[in-house]
């Protein structure tokens, strides 16, 4: 090999390997500050929020925390940038307040100095039951089980917010529950499938504290049938949920 061909192999290979570290920059700088991709494992957000979703969630929308950073240093406290407060209704991952390791995604339903019950399975807010309507049954079809019928309710928050939540057709403790207080700064959450989720109810989660969210879901990327994997690309003809790719998260 004469050495400007040596040169060039070495220029080549220089090339490459600063191209993939300027790549890598770009996609941290992106993860950090703008999106950051997760994927749904359970199925506690259901109907809205299916398990095999990926989705995109805004870091930027409520500002920015320490655990906005990878591996979450301690480096300052609160939050910073701040461009705008959770509102009702917002779907929105946090860090578990018990285990800060852990990411949760819930639907923010008490905001700050809200009061928060559950009276025979209605949500109420400040004392008053939120509307809901009964709509046609979902069907369930989680892996390893047969098809199965849930029922399913519109639920419309005061500020005008609307979703789908489900509910078995008998009573849970969770159905009837104390009257919760939200703290300042913090914020009460519930999951959509309404007996299938560990939330605020709950002392496992119980109040989450602002500076535990992470950010605010955007859309879903890419979806697919539950107990499949999304890197087994020689399935995807068959295992992708195409209707539900780029739609965007309410």
């Amino acid at each position: 090999m004469s050495v400007s061909s040596a040169k060039r192999k070495e220029g080549g290979v220089g090339e490459f390997i600063r191209l993939l570290v300027h790549a890598g920059i770009i996609a941290l700088v992106i993860r950090t500050l703008l999106f950051q991709p997760f994927n749904i494992p359970s199925g506690s957000m259901k109907p809205t929020l299916l398990v095999g979703d990926y989705l995109f969630v805004s870091k930027y929308t409520y500002g920015y925390t320490h655990y906005s950073l990878p591996l979450s240093p301690p480096l300052f406290s609160g939050r910073i940038l701040v461009l705008s407060q959770p509102e009702r209704g917002d779907i929105v991952v946090f860090r578990l307040p018990k285990d800060d390791s852990t990411d949760y995604i819930k639907r923010i339903i008490g905001l700050p100095g809200d009061r928060i019950q559950m009276i025979q399975g209605v949500l109420h807010i400040n004392g008053q039951p939120v509307k809901r309507e009964r709509v046609e049954d979902f069907t369930d079809t989680e892996e390893g089980r047969r098809p199965q019928r849930v029922r399913q309710w519109k639920e419309s928050l005061p500020n005008g917010v609307s979703y789908n939540t489900l509910e078995l057709p008998y009573n849970l403790q969770s159905d009837n529950t104390e009257v919760f207080h939200v703290p300042a700064d913090n914020y009460f959450m519930m999951g959509d499938n309404r007996h299938n989720s560990t939330d605020s109810r709950f002392p496992q989660v119980g109040y989450v504290p602002f500076e535990n969210i992470v950010g605010r879901a955007q859309i879903i990327f890419f979806s697919v049938l539950e107990g499949e994997r999304a890197w087994e690309i020689w399935k995807w003809p068959w295992t992708v949920r195409w209707s539900r790719l780029f739609t965007i998260v309410r």
